[in-house]
């Protein structure tokens, strides 16, 4: 419990009378039971191991979150036709989307590895851990501030693209109903020309990251600049360990941090 409370407080802040919501906030936070939006005290994350900067975090949050975060975006009415299958928001975001990008802060907080390094190569150096998130972008305020909420029916997925330029480093995307696989593909820069066929072979090389429903993926540094993602629903396309998905509908959320102006 000490160490929960000492991790609040690095989030959250100190906190005097005068403040008596951000208190609040932070008691509410240490008596929730964090299994009600995380799916464990620990969550399990793996390091997508060919890109740096690339994790995934299989059990982010519980059947029951999963549940409720599916209705509070029912009940936002974003999707009420059938021709509406995006929404996005910027700024303000919704309060169950704040409280979203709180658990992406506590799962990386309660995870075994390093949070809030400096660097990869530090990380590595100093603790022979991998690091989930650098310290400039762990602790920003907001973590995030722009919100994309995607519903894909069965065969619908997203081509191979990095995301817009205007946004900081560090994204997370959340999948939620049905499982998929999302390939990770090498861009090619003026830095790294194509000159011979082990130069293409690389950049032709796709990385599988299987997504299962409560699902969390972190990108940084080279996977979210220099790697494209895309999710290629269409028949034969969607295999894992030999086996073809049964393809049902997909939501997926996005957390983003804008850019500030110069």
């Amino acid at each position: 419990m000490e160490e929960q409370k000492r991790i609040l407080k690095d989030v959250f802040g100190e906190s005097s009378e005068s403040e008596g919501e951000e208190q609040q906030l932070l008691e509410d936070s240490i008596n929730d039971d964090p299994s009600q939006r995380l799916n464990a005290k620990n969550p399990n994350w793996e390091q997508i191991k060919e890109i740096n900067g690339l994790w995934l975090c299989r059990d982010f949050l519980s059947p029951k979150r999963q549940s409720s975060l599916l209705s509070e975006i029912e009940n936002e009415a974003w999707f009420t036709e059938a021709s509406h299958n995006q929404a996005m928001r910027f700024g303000d975001l919704p309060t169950w989307a704040t409280e979203l990008s709180q658990c992406v802060r506590e799962a990386i907080c309660f995870s075994e590895y390093v949070p809030g390094c400096a660097d990869l190569a530090v990380c590595h150096e100093d603790t022979k851990k991998a690091c989930l998130l650098p310290s400039d972008l762990l602790w920003r305020e907001p973590l995030f501030d722009q919100l994309i909420v995607n519903v894909y029916q069965p065969g619908e997925g997203i081509s191979g693209h990095v995301d817009l330029m205007r946004f900081e480093d560090g994204i997370a995307i959340i999948s939620l109903e049905s499982m998929c696989v999302m390939h990770f593909t090498r861009v090619e820069t003026e830095a790294f020309n194509v000159e011979n066929k082990e130069k293409e072979d690389f950049l032709n090389m796709k990385i599988p990251v299987y997504l299962t429903p409560g699902s969390l993926v972190l990108m940084w540094a080279e996977a979210r600049y220099l790697w494209k993602h895309e999710i290629n629903r269409k028949p034969g396309f969607q295999v894992w360990e030999g086996q073809e998905i049964h393809q049902q509908r997909r939501t997926s959320i996005t957390l983003r941090k804008l850019c500030q102006p110069m």
